[in-house]
């Protein structure tokens, strides 16, 4: 999955061409938020032009109960988007629905069924967070999970989702932290949300890696200068591909063995499981 997934206002020329060359694993052309209804019909005309021929680049259409969600797939499906972003979903109901929208239209299209993911922003309704476990084995088109505390905060009526020092205050890492395990649960990426303060490098930097950390697998971004941040940080680094390949290669010399040991430490087989996910990670970079 990327590490870097870079939103990108639908109805901008000028931002569209500059975001090709910016290094993201992936674009997401917003047809949602960021372009104000009456801008829209231009946006998915953009949209549907600059899709053509291009790898990994989604797009975020609008909630799928709404007749604009209708009118972005129409718009886009032709031109053959790497996945759509699903965002405001309730219940897994919604992805169900959109992904069965996307079937016909691949047929239409004559597109390989299946070939457009789905990528949820599954905590952005309060009723959303008491179904995350319905994501599980329901949609096989989903590829990951994300999450967004913007709307969440003003659903529930908030002044604030972060602290003065800037960290998610606890309802917001709960959401957080749900996204983290349905994703897990549903054997599909973990995405984390957006760092707001585009200015603030260092600030990223340490949301990036404990992001990582955590178990996410990438990042959303809102800025072209926040994606080689980002990227660097979920990239695992030389030191981390040598000890995992070191593991690997322990357990492969000592085949059924539960534990092996290496610098004095035991090594179990969830070990082993990181240090596989590592070097595939790395691969994939």
């Amino acid at each position: 999955m990327s590490r870097s997934l870079l939103f990108v206002p639908a109805d901008s020329e000028r931002k569209l061409e500059k975001a090709a060359g910016v290094g993201a694993d992936a674009l997401i052309l917003d047809l949602e938020d960021a372009v104000v209804p009456d801008a829209r019909p231009a946006a998915r005309r953009l949209a549907a032009e600059y899709l053509k021929g291009r790898d990994n680049v989604w797009v975020r259409v609008n909630p799928v109960d709404t007749e604009d969600c209708e009118a972005d797939l129409e718009a886009v499906m032709a031109s053959e988007p790497a996945g759509i972003i699903l965002p405001k979903p309730r219940h897994a109901r919604d992805a169900v629905k959109l992904s069965e929208r996307i079937d016909v239209l691949e047929n239409h299209h004559g597109i390989e069924h299946g070939q457009t993911r789905i990528i949820a922003l599954c905590t952005e309704h309060p009723e959303a967070l008491l179904t995350l476990h319905s994501y599980v084995g329901t949609v096989p088109r989903l590829a990951g999970l994300s999450w967004g505390a913007e709307d969440l905060s003003a659903a529930v009526g908030a002044t604030a989702n972060r602290s003065t020092k800037g960290e998610w205050l606890p309802p917001y890492e709960m959401a957080r932290s749900m996204c983290l395990f349905a994703a897990a649960a549903a054997e599909v990426a973990a995405i984390d949300t957006v760092f707001t303060d585009f200015r603030d490098d260092k600030g990223l930097l340490r949301y990036a890696a404990n992001a990582r950390r955590d178990g996410f697998s990438g990042m959303l971004a809102i800025h072209p200068d926040q994606v080689e941040p980002i990227n660097a940080a979920f990239s695992p680094s030389a030191e981390e591909i040598e000890h995992a390949q070191r593991i690997v290669e322990l357990f492969e010399q000592n085949p059924g063995v539960g534990t092996v040991g290496l610098k004095g430490k035991m090594i179990d087989r969830p070990h082993l499981v990181q240090a596989r996910r590592l070097l595939q990670q790395a691969r994939r970079n």
